[in-house]
This record gives structure tokens, sequence and C-alpha cells, in this order.
């Protein structure tokens, strides 16, 4: 059995304990939804990142092209101003993979060299 100066303990730390977490709670600032700069900016880095996959970027090529596509100088920005964009690219690889009646593997293999530009798919 335990002794009663730790069941007082216990009472006490309870008692005091709960109000204070509700206050800690309470005082927690509340999330704030971003502004629409923020939300365009987590935009065109998630699209600029996806760029920078697809090309297989790394180190210092990666960090250079990912300054400049953030600037909108280059990138997923400048792709759609030249009509080049990726369902674009998506819609002519997959046009060209129905004409050629690929199928399975090969299909999957055509579609990844000619999604990438490889010169080979076309």
């Amino acid at each position: 059995m335990m002794p009663r100066t730790k069941i007082l303990a216990l009472v006490v730390a309870c008692i005091i304990g709960q109000p204070l977490a509700t206050l800690a709670q309470s005082n927690a600032p509340a999330q704030r939804q971003p502004t629409p700069a923020q939300v365009q900016q987590q935009e065109r880095m998630r699209s600029c990142n996806a760029e920078a996959g697809t090309r297989k970027l790394e180190g210092d090529p990666r960090r250079a092209f990912m300054s400049e596509c953030l600037a909108g100088r280059t990138g997923p920005a400048a792709g759609a101003a030249s009509g080049n964009t990726q369902q674009d690219r998506m819609r002519s690889c997959n046009a060209e993979a129905g004409t050629r009646k690929l199928e399975g593997d090969a299909r999957r293999s055509f579609m990844s060299q000619c999604l990438s530009g490889g010169a080979a798919a076309r």
C-alpha cells in the first residue's frame, strides 16, 4: 500500500496538472492559412522539384536549375510558354505508342524514353 504522502502528492498533481495542461493547449497559436502568394510559391516549388526529378538532376546542376526555375526563367513555367508541357508530351508519346501498337513492357519502356525526351524513342 502507498504511503499517504505519495497519494496526496498524486491527488495534488492531478488537480493542478489538468488545468495547466488545458491552459497550455488553449494558448497554442492557431494554424494560419497560407496566403495566395504562399500557395503559388509552394505550387511553383512542387512543379520545379518534379521537373528536376524528371531530369534526374543532382548536386550543383539541380541547385542551379531550381534557382532558375523558381525565378521563372526555366522549367515548367518556360515549358508551358513554348507549348511543350508534360501533358503535351504525354499526349504525343501515347499517340505514337498507339500507332506502333506497343503493349506491356515494350509500351512502358517506350513511354519512359519518350517522356524523358530520348531521341531513340522518336
